[in-house]
């Protein structure tokens, strides 16, 4: 029997090593492929002479993309391991920014931006799933809410970056940006690959905060019950709660920028200040409400924050001043990258760490159907009206639905291992 070590006998754990990549991958696959494209928005929108719908459509192309391979992805990762796909998702998520780069449309930057969606979905999906092998339960959420600053770390990035380089260079800025994104992305495929590990046991360890002492190694399931995933009420209640978080954020997100210059009167590079500012406020929002979900549960955690987001998505576009953006911005950073945080370790709580990858996968598929519609309908609305106000305020109250959908979850918290761990 392979001996596993104990903080004793080894006091730096690789489990933050885990963590630190499983940060950065969040940060190319989502902070540089998603969140990178809010900056950009304005300038790629005049280059390709792109409506409102059309630059919604891209985003939905691109969360299209994410959601054809997010359960895959997932189970992928369950039934392979999650660091093979990790890499390969991201390497993926890499070509299709510096081809995104290259698009002189509208349609083949939808094509482009599909494929960059696919490479998210694969890197993204089954790398925060992977926290929960490596993680006790009693600090996945802590674990999850410090790898979701990857996606802060991408608009700190990009926020002062992009103004930059669309000034020095007006007509192709934005193809230097998506070619930035892309060189990085791939670098960061690379140390994936090299520095992931998809179970403690190949090191000889146990998931970090478990009770060693008392732990025995767990046997391996002759086969995933993939049923106990798919055919679970309550995981399909937290994905249709899940709904609500990717059609509301992803309208705020995809047209952030777009709104500050057009309905605010701000340039580039006061916008890219502001989402710079909203990066750094809400660098620690995974940590803080992954560890208050630790503590007073999921559920409560859940609430408080559909809350949050909606008077922050509201006031964007019922105070459509300086000071109104300001504290929207704010307030969105606070609880940002939370929402995720709080469902992919709800994911380990419910189905235990094998199952783990394959659970948030398929409730992914529902944060994706929401995050698909959000951009197009937003679009279309802002068309019809004129202003890109009117979709901020629908996002609010996909918001406040979502907060009433999160009330009527059992009770969660992270006091043990899932007795389906033990098939894992």
């Amino acid at each position: 029997m392979e001996t596993m070590t104990t903080p004793r006998t080894r006091r730096f754990h690789y489990a933050w090593v885990v963590l630190f990549m499983a940060t950065l991958v969040v940060f190319g696959s989502l902070g540089l492929a998603r969140f990178g494209y809010t900056v950009v928005l304005p300038a790629m929108q005049d280059a390709l002479d792109m409506d409102n719908t059309q630059a919604g459509g891209l985003a939905t192309a691109n969360l299209v993309g994410y959601l054809t391979l997010s359960v895959i992805g997932g189970a992928m990762a369950a039934r392979f391991g999650p660091r093979v796909v990790i890499a390969a998702g991201l390497a993926l998520a890499a070509v299709g920014m510096f081809l995104t780069g290259l698009a002189n449309g509208f349609v083949s930057a939808a094509v482009w931006r599909a494929l960059t969606g696919v490479g998210s979905g694969a890197s993204n999906v089954p790398v925060m799933a992977l926290l929960a092998a490596w993680f006790a339960p009693k600090r996945r959420g802590l674990a999850a809410g410090i790898a979701v600053a990857g996606s802060s770390l991408g608009l700190i990035f990009v926020g002062p970056l992009v103004p930059r380089i669309l000034s020095a260079h007006p007509e192709n800025g934005w193809r230097i940006c998506w070619f930035i994104y892309g060189s990085v992305a791939l670098l960061l495929a690379v140390g994936a690959l090299l520095l992931l590990r998809n179970h403690p046991s190949e090191v000889g360890l146990q998931p970090l905060g478990l009770d060693v002492v008392n732990a025995t190694p767990s046997p391996r399931a002759k086969a995933l019950q993939w049923g106990t995933v798919y055919r679970s009420a309550p995981v399909w209640h937290v994905g249709l709660v899940y709904v609500a978080f990717g059609f509301s954020y992803i309208i705020y997100m995809t047209f952030f920028t777009k709104c500050l210059v057009a309905e605010g009167g701000y340039t580039k590079e006061a916008a890219g200040g502001l989402l710079m500012t909203m990066g750094w406020v809400s660098l620690l929002c995974g940590l803080i409400w992954g560890t208050v979900s630790d503590k007073i549960g999921r559920k409560g955690a859940l609430i408080i924050v559909y809350l949050i987001h909606t008077v922050a998505f509201s006031l964007f576009a019922l105070w459509p001043a300086p000071t109104g953006f300001t504290l929207s911005a704010i307030l969105f950073g606070l609880s940002a990258w939370s929402i995720p945080a709080i469902m992919a370790a709800l994911c380990g709580d419910m189905l235990g760490s094998r199952l783990a990858p394959a659970a948030l996968g398929f409730i992914t598929l529902f944060f994706g159907i929401g995050q698909a519609l959000g951009p197009t309908v937003a679009g279309a609305i802002a068309d019809a009206a004129d202003s890109l106000l009117p979709p901020l305020f629908l996002a609010g109250g996909v918001a406040l639905m979502g907060a009433v959908g999160a009330s009527f979850l059992r009770s969660s918290r992270a006091e043990g291992s899932s007795p389906l761990d033990k098939q894992g």
